[in-house]
């Protein structure tokens, strides 16, 4: 299956947070994508500036029958679209669309790398997967969700914060 996190963390012409995700992942189902899961919203303080607006995120389990080279162009156009600027790294963002892991591939390419470098040690990247996919494995480490978390320190663990709110969409 094919993991993809998304994430917010400034407000925009859109609305809220919770709207550009839900923008998103419409924009998604409009070029074509078939949206298995998705999970509740799940908030976590920015990194590594905490004094910067919290991010929302959410993971969502996508059909597994999908061209690489063209989810990148339709996320990349996705985000474009909702008025994504490409800042500094971890500068707030309006939206934030991450592979996670597509279909177990192993990538290592300038413009991409799967699975994500950093998803094993992101706790808005592992709860959304134990939520929506408790028996995914990551590619490399061959280690599940729930393992992963325990390796988090406590502090990571516990600042973040699952909503119970789930995205409103129509496919």
């Amino acid at each position: 299956m094919i993991h993809l996190n998304i994430g917010s963390n400034l407000n925009s012409i859109h609305g809220s947070r919770i709207n550009n995700i839900t923008i998103a992942i419409q924009l998604l189902i409009e070029a074509n994508l078939k949206i298995e899961k998705i999970s509740n919203f799940y908030e976590t303080p920015s990194y590594p500036n905490q004094k910067l607006p919290k991010f929302l995120n959410i993971g969502i389990l996508v059909n597994k029958n999908l061209n690489l080279l063209k989810l990148y162009k339709d996320i990349h156009l996705i985000q474009k679209k909702i008025g994504r600027i490409q800042t500094k790294k971890n500068d707030p963002r309006i939206i934030d669309i991450d592979i996670v892991d597509f279909n177990g591939l192993i990538k290592d390419s300038k413009d991409l790398i799967l699975p994500h470098p950093r998803a094993h040690l992101r706790n808005f990247v592992l709860y959304p997967i134990l939520e929506i996919d408790p028996k995914w494995s990551h590619p490399i480490l061959r280690k599940n969700a729930k393992y992963l978390i325990n390796k988090l320190s406590q502090k990571s663990r516990i600042e973040i914060t699952r909503l119970r709110k789930n995205v409103n969409i129509h496919q």
